[in-house]
């Protein structure tokens, strides 16, 4: 067993990605509401035609937030001087107090926006390196869907943890059977040897195409469709983690990523597309009542844990299993090193790689 080395271990934050603020349906036309991304305080909206925004939750004045303030479905309006912007380019349109002779230039003013796009059900807001701040901005995340018409939806559970703790225990293979037990899942009765060929991509790493593990209940009934199942899981920097189920025609996919709200907490956000057993009655509510006890284990054991790390910060990766945390650490070093010098350093993953553990 080896210890993580210490420089791996940092709650450094990743700029430069798209993270999701909220979910679609929590904005409303005219209506604003408060947000946090990354100690970033944030006012997100939705304008008359529906596009939504995101500024950051201050006036540029006297830093009163924004989110407080009123908005018309055109201009966001300060609550303490009445002075108005444009929610998606953040310039001043009016202050009120002017009399007309003052030299100001009311259009210089800006409140600082943040480009912002909806994919999935979500407000995703771009965070820009804040030494770069007009890099270019790549689209956003999009979950990948095979074919129509399909169901979706989403969930979520706030983490007592940081963005590093919050996405190790996102990838940990090992603790299914002690963490999600039930009938439906797993056991301790039921733990076995896997193996697994893990493969580099951009900004991450992906298990190949597999047939899934037999000692789950849930891809046993994939059988009944009498075509192969294969399924492929893969982590993206910064915070990602996406499966996707094939069998035939039918599919599954789904995307989990651990948004960081501020340094010691952060935000399981899943989303989940299928066109499997469609016409089973009341499948979505089956499914969010099985997905919603499995993400309430894991914000249980992150509650636990953090009592744990207040005790003992530093924390022991072994291989094989951890061997993913590991290459989540080296991923990120990497990007930052990347960022400073401009030289991006070797994948951590030289090609495929075979793990093997017990779960």
């Amino acid at each position: 067993m080896a210890r993580a080395p210490h420089e791996e271990r940092n709650d450094e934050w990743l700029w430069g990605f798209w993270y999701p603020a909220a979910r679609s349906s929590q904005l409303r036309r005219g209506k604003l509401r408060s947000a946090e991304l990354l100690g970033i305080a944030l006012a997100l909206g939705r304008d008359a035609q529906g596009r939504a925004f995101a500024l950051f939750d201050a006036c540029p004045h006297r830093a009163m937030p924004l989110s407080c303030g009123g908005f018309d479905g055109r201009l966001v309006e300060c609550s303490y001087h009445g002075w108005k912007f444009d929610p998606h380019t953040g310039q001043c349109r009016e202050i009120p107090s002017l009399a007309g002779h003052e030299p100001l230039r009311v259009e210089r003013i800006h409140a600082r926006r943040f480009p912002c796009e909806e994919r999935d059900g979500y407000v995703w807001v771009f965070l820009a390196d804040p030494e770069r701040p007009d890099e270019p901005v790549p689209p956003p995340p999009e979950l990948p869907v095979f074919s129509e018409p399909y169901t979706r939806t989403h969930l979520q559970a706030e983490l007592p943890c940081t963005m590093d703790n919050g996405i190790i225990g996102l990838m940990d293979p090992a603790h299914g059977p002690f963490v999600h037990q039930a009938w439906w899942w797993r056991s301790r009765h039921s733990i076995r040897l896997k193996e697994k060929t893990f493969e580099p991509i951009p900004d991450g790493f992906r298990i190949v195409p597999h047939e899934p593990s037999p000692n789950s209940a849930p891809y046993k009934l994939l059988r009944l469709y009498g075509y192969p199942v294969t399924t492929t899981i893969e982590f993206r920097l910064p915070n990602m983690r996406l499966e996707q189920i094939r069998c035939g025609p039918y599919w599954f996919s789904s995307r989990a990523t651990v948004t960081p709200i501020h340094r010691e907490r952060c935000r399981i956000d899943f989303v989940a597309a299928w066109n499997l057993f469609r016409w089973v009655p009341f499948v979505v509510p089956l499914f969010r009542a099985f997905g919603k006890r499995f993400i309430e284990q894991d914000r249980r054991t992150m509650e636990l844990q953090a009592a744990g790390v207040a005790r003992q910060p530093r924390m022991m990766l072994i291989d094989d299993a951890d061997r993913p945390a590991k290459w989540y650490f080296q991923l990120k070093a990497r990007y930052l090193e990347a960022k400073r010098t401009g030289a991006e350093p070797p994948h951590p993953l030289p090609g495929r790689v075979t793990l093997r553990w017990r779960s």
